[in-house]
């Protein structure tokens, strides 16, 4: 099934001068941005001597820093007017990373939803329970006006009160879910203790954290749904940069809307396909915030032509990040952002370690945080008021629960050259 078929099966000489074109079009949408008028300018680019798709390379790139930087409209290409909405992404500093739309650029995006959405399937006779935050990360609403616009029968159900989410998918009838895998697999625990039967459900969209051919198998298994993997991020509209097609070998990155680089992420050499490096995407249709060579820290590579399907070349599955960022329960967080927390409290030291844990299927966060010596007295009740003013700094920074422990003095370990702040004790399955 083709939502556009005409541009989702484009062939290869018209989908590049398609790209070209709005190449072209972004570059002089960027003349409205500061940022990247100095940036060209300071790298000698301009807007005429870029001839080919190839002449990309001339322009440098632009990281998530740039972007924080930027806060909080210094990436607007458009006057805040004709700005419709506004999300963020986690900042490392407690600064988040803000991201706009036009009416276009919403149009835009719930339009590439509703591709992913009809290339697997799904049609306006499906019941979807939207299961991600709803907030001011771009998860549950990108997929929300998705189905909306497909026709589908739309439940906000958004995170948490799991026995709720199992009541609703048993009382409405819902044929298709969108939540994290982790967050899937504790919703088919419940079920199963409760002696739940989810027979509705036919298909599981889960994205937002790196997850295995055996989760797969598993979510498969448990809740009798055929699993789709969705990868996008804010600084790109959202989800639905790219999506797995019935194949389910590889993501269709929707290139007539997103032009793609795989890039040695030290060298910042680009690679040839098949070839794993780092994931650099130019978007081609935003607005608001357009962005040029925007490293997104995901590994992946190019994959070859030919999916059955028809559509554009793939990229392969996510399996890790060429920088320091973790994925708990689908929210992005930076040791940085714990760390300048953390500093904040004069009660507490500068020494950390973070441990991630999977417990019943979720993401787990554990900070052990060593009491500065001045106020270490070892009262109990001092120390549960301490850690319960840790735990409230954390969650309102990082919008995540957490467990804190405060530990002595000195007695974390200490590192020559770089610190190592985290253990990911998650099982790689």
């Amino acid at each position: 099934m083709y939502w556009d078929k005409k541009i989702e099966t484009l062939k290869p000489a018209d989908l590049q001068a398609l790209q070209f074109q709005r190449l072209k079009k972004t570059l002089k949408q960027v003349q409205n941005v500061g940022f990247y008028k100095k940036r060209l300018a300071e790298a000698g680019v301009k807007i005429s001597s870029i001839k080919t798709l190839d002449d990309i390379r001339k322009i440098p790139f632009t990281k998530k820093q740039d972007l924080r930087d930027g806060y909080p409209f210094g990436f607007l290409a458009v006057p805040l007017k004709k700005v419709v909405r506004i999300h963020t992404t986690s900042g490392t500093t407690g600064k988040p990373t803000v991201v706009a739309y036009t009416r276009r650029d919403l149009d835009a995006w719930s339009d590439l939803i509703a591709r992913n959405m009809t290339m697997i399937g799904i049609t306006a006779d499906d019941v979807f329970q939207n299961m991600v935050n709803y907030g001011m990360f771009t998860g549950g609403l990108g997929f929300h006006y998705g189905a909306e616009k497909i026709g589908m029968t739309v439940i906000p159900s958004a995170t948490g009160n799991t026995k709720r989410q199992i009541e609703m998918i048993q009382d409405f009838g819902v044929t298709t879910i969108h939540c994290t895998p982790s967050y899937a697999m504790h919703l088919s625990e419940v079920a199963e203790e409760h002696g739940v039967s989810l027979d509705s459900l036919k298909t599981g969209i889960f994205g937002a954290e790196a997850w295995s051919e055996s989760t797969r198998t598993a979510l498969e298994k448990r809740l009798g749904v055929t699993a789709y993997d969705s990868y996008g991020l804010s600084e790109l509209f959202g989800p639905g940069v790219a999506f797995e097609c019935p194949e389910r070998d590889g993501l269709h990155i929707w290139h007539d809307s997103y032009l793609v680089e795989i890039i040695d992420p030290e060298t910042g050499e680009q690679l040839a396909d098949g070839e794993r490096g780092e994931l650099v995407v130019t978007p081609l249709v935003k607005e608001a915030m357009p962005l040029l060579r925007y490293r997104t820290g995901d590994v992946t590579m190019l994959m070859e032509d030919g999916c059955l399907c028809r559509r554009g070349q793939k990229i392969a599955r996510i399996t890790g990040r060429s920088d320091d960022m973790l994925v708990i329960r689908g929210i992005n967080v930076f040791p940085s952002q714990i760390e300048h927390v953390l500093l904040k409290i004069a009660e507490v030291g500068n020494q950390f370690m973070v441990y991630i844990d999977k417990i019943n299927h979720l993401d787990e966060m554990t900070v052990e945080v060593e009491i500065n010596r001045e106020y270490f007295s070892g009262e109990l009740a001092d120390l549960a008021k301490l850690q319960k003013k840790v735990v409230k700094e954390l969650r309102d920074a990082l919008e995540l629960r957490t467990t804190v422990r405060l530990v002595e003095p000195g007695s974390l370990p200490r590192f020559e050259g770089k610190a190592k702040r985290v253990i990911d004790r998650r099982e790689k399955e």
